[in-house]
C-alpha cells in the first residue's frame, strides 16, 4: 500500500491530475452546455503552446541540424501520448517523402499498445533502452520523451538513455518542474492545467501534445527542405489523391499548362520537386536530379544554381 500511498501523493501534485470543484455536476447539465464548456477547455490549449515557441524553436533546429547529417527523430511515450507519436511519425512518408525509419514513433509495450494498453510497459525505464538499442540509437539521433504528467518512467527512462548515447534529447510534459523536462537537454512544458474530466489527459493535454508533435516535425522538415513556400513538394503520390494534388502543387508553383506539367513529371518519375525544377529551371530530369542532390534537397538552392 506504501507504494499506492506514494503514486497518489505525487498525482495529488499535478496540475494534470487536478480536480475542479466547479465541474463537478458537469454531467446534469444540457449536452449543449458541456459541449460548451468543453470547446472552451480546448480554445485554452493555443495560448499554453504559444507559450512555449521558442523552447520549440530552439529544439527544432537542434533536430534539424542532426537529421541534415543522417539523424533520425524518434518519439517514445505510453498510452495517449506514445500514440500520438506513432500517429505524427507515420504522416511524416506521405507528406514529406520520409523514409519510414528516419521518423518513428515508439510507444511502451510495442504495437500492440496502440488499440490496447499493456500492462506495466509505461512504468519500464528498461524496456525504453531496449526499444532503443533495438533501432540502433546514434550520436546523431534525437529522442523526444512525450508523456502529459512528465513522470512516465518509459518516457524518462528513453530520456535518459538516449543521453548516454550522446543523441539530442527533448522532453515533452504538461507539467511545471517535471522530471521528463528536467532530464532532457531541450524541455518543453506546456502547462494547459486540470482537465474537464480529472486526470483525462487525452483531452487538453493530449491536444496540446499533438500541436507540439505539429510543429516539430512541419517545422523540421521546413528546415530540411522538403517544402517550397508552403508547398509540400517531397509529397509521395500513392494513391489518386495524391497524385492529384502531386499536380496541383506543379501548377501552383510553375503556372506552367497541364501538358508541360505531365511532361515534367513523366521525365522525373513523377517527383514533384523534380518537376518543378525542371519547368523553372528549363533543365532536362537527370541535371534536375544532380542539382538537388547536390543542394542537400533544398529547392530554392537548387534555383538559384540555375539562374
Amino acid at each position: 500500500m506504501t507504494a499506492y500511498a506514494d503514486l497518489r501523493a505525487q498525482l495529488d501534485t499535478l496540475t494534470t491530475e487536478a480536480f475542479r470543484p466547479d465541474l463537478a455536476e458537469i454531467d446534469r447539465l444540457p449536452t449543449l452546455e458541456i459541449a460548451r464548456l468543453m470547446n472552451a477547455e480546448d480554445a485554452t490549449v493555443p495560448a499554453a503552446v504559444a507559450a512555449r515557441l521558442e523552447e520549440i524553436a530552439a529544439a527544432v533546429d537542434a533536430i534539424a541540424e542532426r537529421m541534415a547529417r543522417g539523424g533520425r527523430l524518434l518519439y517514445a511515450g505510453a498510452g495517449t501520448a506514445g500514440r500520438l507519436g506513432v500517429l505524427d511519425a507515420s504522416e511524416c512518408p506521405p507528406t514529406f517523402n520520409t523514409d519510414p525509419a528516419q521518423v518513428v514513433g515508439l510507444i511502451a509495450g510495442g504495437p500492440g499498445a496502440m488499440v490496447k494498453a499493456v500492462e506495466g510497459a509505461e512504468d519500464s525505464p528498461e524496456l525504453a533502452a531496449e526499444d532503443l538499442t533495438a533501432l540502433g540509437l546514434s550520436a546523431d539521433d534525437t529522442v523526444v520523451g512525450v508523456s502529459a504528467s512528465g513522470r512516465t518512467p518509459y518516457a524518462i527512462g528513453a530520456v535518459e538513455f538516449a543521453r548516454t548515447r550522446g543523441a539530442l534529447t527533448v522532453g515533452l510534459s504538461c507539467n511545471a518542474g517535471s522530471a521528463l523536462a528536467a532530464a532532457a537537454e531541450h524541455g518543453i512544458e506546456v502547462v494547459v492545467g486540470p482537465e474537464l474530466l480529472t486526470g483525462s489527459t487525452r483531452l487538453k493535454a493530449g491536444t496540446a501534445q499533438k500541436l507540439v508533435l505539429n510543429l516539430i516535425s512541419t517545422v523540421t522538415m521546413i528546415r530540411l527542405g522538403k517544402t517550397y513556400g508552403n508547398l509540400m513538394v517531397d509529397v509521395r503520390a500513392t494513391n489518386e489523391k495524391l497524385r492529384a494534388r502531386s499536380r496541383r502543387i506543379v501548377a501552383l508553383a510553375t503556372g506552367a499548362p497541364d501538358a508541360e506539367i505531365e511532361a515534367a513529371l513523366t521525365a522525373t518519375g513523377g517527383e514533384v520537386k523534380n518537376a518543378i525544377l525542371v519547368l523553372l529551371g528549363g533543365v532536362d530530369g537527370p541535371t534536375a536530379a544532380r542539382l538537388l542532390t547536390a543542394a542537400h534537397g533544398h529547392l530554392r538552392e537548387a534555383l538559384a544554381a540555375v539562374r
